[in-house]
Parts: structure tokens; C-alpha cells; sequence
């Protein structure tokens, strides 16, 4: 690695300062490192106003530049297209190179190489490093030296490849003195980048590197209990870290380390959970197309039924399936799903109401504050029996009886569909089939009635995939 005199590092899904590969390899490369972000008009422009991620990533960018302050350095942005600011930035502030974290999607990669090239071009070097994944790409492969396709097989080669060498964390702390002395930096308000006030919309979770270590600290101390809870979306299971791994408020690598050193059943669980991760990057990585097609070619022809009026009252939370309802609305009014409710309502989606998988997956992209495009796709898939490892297609989820299995007290319900709170604990579940019901309630009036039979769709989608 030869010398420089001064670096730019540029953040993007790791906004942290420990255990930071690219920030770690710049201050040990450079006399004086620059940290940088981008906020990417050629992601930015397209997304609503009232996107709650942007006032998660503003918070985050706050810490990161008072974190930055602590040891004398300054965080520098710009509001351009990435593939125009890096090579501005490094001109103007006489950048001999950039370091940055890799990211595996198509889209990024694309942006990656024509931002390189045009750093090329002004002769600035380019230097990118593994860091929001324990492997990545090419890592881990069949004996033939092929990608996984089938979770399991990955799973265990993924283990049986983990040593502690690919916990260690980088020591960041001890090279802090190279962060560049600069003239104090403003960041920009969420005004000024056409986005609304974060005090509109409230964040449920608690942005920012504190907010990741309090989120990490009390997970904690319920991760021996994640496998007996995980699935019950009225309890406390869920780590909840998914916001902070998204964006990299948390090491990857902190947190795979826990896991595996606690080793209990919660712990593997987990562990788990983050080999899925790991999971859906490379298969987005080694197959690209399933950004926008099915990982299985011949369901990318299905011919759905695709009712813009069942999709409205899917999205919009009244489809007459109470726990369905209840996590479309969970999701709307705070960005966040639990994962069992993501399968369901997956499974309902496509199902039994026959609508095509991208609508699902575009709708959760635009909603879910930890979105992340391999995991959100990945789990669309599976859902759908269209992806690689797929849930089998006759395997087609009841609403009901997951209902009654995973809240069986109607309380995740009556929070999120609080006009059922009446209903008694069997009621609650499938109104519709209720023997009583409230005096004051009325069916069709004060709820919807099922929109759809799910034993009438059932058939229609095994039809649909030709097993009928």
C-alpha cells in the first residue's frame, strides 16, 4: 500500500466509526483522512418526501460528525450525484485516493465503477474493502466452486469456513490522529434536501451509533430467549437491529461474534438469521436479474390476477384478515414489519390474492426503514415459491391459523386493528366465523369482510403454478 498525503474516505452503510475496514485502511494509508457522504441525488430523487429513512440517516450522520469532532476530525457532504461529488470532492480538497466499503448491489456496482473511473481519469486511486458481510462474493462456494443456491448447504459451509480471524474488528481507534484538522462543516437540513421535518414522523427506533448500542445492549439480554420468542410478533423476541445493520451503525462483525461466542439456542438462532443475510448478497451478487425477475425463469410468466383494488386494501390494511391488516398498518405507521408478519402477509399477497410478488416488494421497499434490497428481495421470493431455496408452492400460509399460533391473545391485533379490541380471543382471528359478536359491532361496517375465501384461492393458486 503506498503513502498519501491526503485521503478521502467515503461512508455509505457503515455510518460507525469502530471496527470501519475502509476507515481503518485509509488513516493507516494517508497523513490525513477525510470521511465523506453523499447524499445521492441519483437515489434520492426519486424517493417520496415523507421517507422515514432519510430522517434515520441524518440523525446517524449527526453522531458520526460529533463522534468525528471528538478526535478532531470533520464529516464533509455533498447533494450531487455520487458519480459528480467524489471526483469534485477529491479536487477540491486535493485527495490523492478514496476508500470506501464495497456494496453488492447492481446498481451500486455500476455506480462504484463509473465513480472509479472518473477518479481515474484525474489520477486519484480507488480502494475498496469487505465490511458490512463476514463473506462476500466468491467466499463461500460449492466444492465445485459454484454459488449456493439452497440455504442450508451455504449455511454449513459458511460455518465450517468461520474462524475467529473473520470476527477480529479493525482497531480504528488507535489511527484517529490522522483525521484531517478542517474548518468546521454544516451538515444540510432535511429541508434543504426537498425531504420532511423528522419531528413529523417520530422514529420508533432510535437512530444513530447510541441508539444502535443501547438497541445491541438490551438484545443482549434477551438473545438466550430469541428462539423461543422470535416468532410471536406481541412479544419482545426480535433483536430489532435490522435499521442498525442496514446502515451500519453496528459492526457486522461485533455482531456475529456475540452470537457465536454465546452459543446457546437463541444465540445459534440468530447466528442463524445473519448467515440469511449473508444468504441473499450473494445470491444477488452472483445472479443480478433477481432485482427484477424471478430466480425460477419459468415463474417469471405467471399470470396473475393483479386487482388494483385487492392491492389497495392489502396495502391500506383492511382486507378483513385481522392479522394481515394489523401488520400492513404496523408497517405504514412505523417502517418496521415483524418477520413473521412479512411472511404472511407475503404469502396472502400472492396466494391468495393472486398479485405479483414486485408489487409486494416495491411497496416494502418504499416503507421499510431497515430496507435492504438482497433481504427484502430474497424473502419476496421465498414466499412466492419463485426463488432460489423457495418456500414449496403448495405450502401456502393460512392467516388464520398463523394467527391463532403466533398471537393467540389477539394482543399485536387489537394494538394495529384497535376496532377489533372488543372481539373475544377467538373472534378476534376471523371475525367473519364468530358465533357472537359485540352488540355495537357490525361486520361490513365497523371492519371489512374478507375480501377474498382463502380456501377458494388457495386452489385458484395452485392452478396458478400449474400443481393444481
Amino acid at each position: 500500500m503506498p503513502r498519501f498525503a491526503r485521503v478521502l474516505c467515503w461512508f455509505r452503510r457503515d455510518l460507525r466509526l469502530s471496527d470501519h475496514a475502509a476507515l481503518y485502511h485509509a488513516l493507516k494509508s494517508a497523513d490525513e483522512v477525510i470521511p465523506v457522504f453523499v447524499f445521492d441525488r441519483d437515489i434520492l430523487d426519486a424517493l417520496p418526501s415523507d421517507d422515514r429513512r432519510l430522517p434515520f440517516i441524518m440523525a446517524c450522520l449527526h453522531e458520526l460528525q460529533q463522534a468525528l469532532r471528538a478526535h478532531g476530525g470533520e464529516l464533509v457532504t455533498a447533494h450531487a450525484s455520487a458519480v459528480e461529488a467524489l471526483p469534485a470532492l477529491a479536487a477540491q480538497w486535493g485527495a490523492e485516493a478514496v476508500f470506501t466499503n464495497r456494496d453488492y448491489e447492481p446498481a451500486a456496482i455500476a455506480r462504484d465503477a463509473a465513480v472509479r473511473q472518473q477518479l481515474a481519469a484525474q489520477g486519484v486511486a480507488w480502494f475498496d474493502y469487505k465490511d458490512q458481510v463476514i463473506f462476500e462474493c466468491d467466499e463461500v462456494l460449492t466444492q465445485g466452486g459454484k454459488p449456493f443456491s439452497v440455504f442450508t448447504p451455504y449455511k454449513n459451509a459458511w460455518l465450517k469456513k468461520l474462524t475467529p480471524f473473520y470476527l477480529q474488528s479493525y482497531p480504528v481507534e488507535r489511527y484517529l490522529p490522522a483525521l484531517a484538522r478542517l474548518p468546521e462543516q454544516t451538515l444540510p437540513t432535511l429541508d434543504a434536501l426537498g425531504f420532511a421535518d423528522a419531528a413529523a414522523q417520530p422514529l420508533k427506533i432510535t437512530p444513530g451509533i447510541s441508539g444502535a448500542q443501547a438497541a445491541l445492549a438490551d438484545f443482549q439480554r434477551r438473545l438466550t430467549h430469541y428462539q423461543r420468542l422470535r416468532d410471536f410478533p406481541a412479544s419482545k423476541g426480535p433483536s430489532y437491529l435490522s435499521p442498525h445493520l442496514r446502515f451500519g451503525t453496528l459492526s457486522i462483525r461485533l455482531l456475529a461474534q456475540l452470537a457465536w461466542a454465546q452459543g446457546d439456542e437463541g444465540a445459534q438462532t440468530w447466528l442463524n438469521e445473519l448467515i440469511w443475510r449473508e444468504f441473499y448478497q450473494q445470491i444477488l451478487w452472483h445472479h443480478p436479474r433477481v432485482a427484477e425477475h424471478a430466480f425460477k425463469p419459468e415463474y417469471d410468466a405467471l399470470a396473475f390476477d393483479n386487482d388494483p383494488e385487492l392491492f389497495a386494501a392489502w396495502c391500506e390494511g383492511r382486507t378483513g384478515y385481522p392479522i394481515v391488516d394489523a401488520a400492513m398498518r404496523q408497517l405504514a405507521q412505523t417502517g418496521y414489519m415483524h418477520n413473521r408478519l412479512r411472511m404472511i402477509v407475503a404469502s396472502f399477497l400472492v396466494k391468495d390474492l393472486l398479485i405479483d410478488w414486485r408489487w409486494g416488494e416495491a411497496h416494502f421497499a418504499r416503507l421499510l426503514l431497515d430496507f435492504d434490497l438482497a433481504a427484502n428481495n430474497g424473502g419476496w421470493q421465498w414466499a412466492a415459491s419463485t426463488g432460489c431455496d423457495a418456500q414449496p408452492y403448495f405450502r401456502i400460509f393460512n392467516p388464520v391459523s398463523q394467527s391463532e399460533k403466533f398471537d393467540a391473545e389477539g394482543k399485536f391485533i387489537r394494538r394495529y386493528v384497535p376496532e377489533l379490541a372488543a372481539l373475544d380471543n377467538k373472534a378476534i382471528h376471523a371475525p367473519w366465523l364468530a358465533k357472537r359478536l359485540p352488540e355495537d359491532f357490525r361486520l361490513g361496517r365497523d371492519y371489512p369482510k374478507p375480501i377474498v375465501d382463502h380456501a377458494t384461492q388457495r386452489q385458484r393458486a395452485l392452478a396458478l403454478f400449474g400443481r393444481d
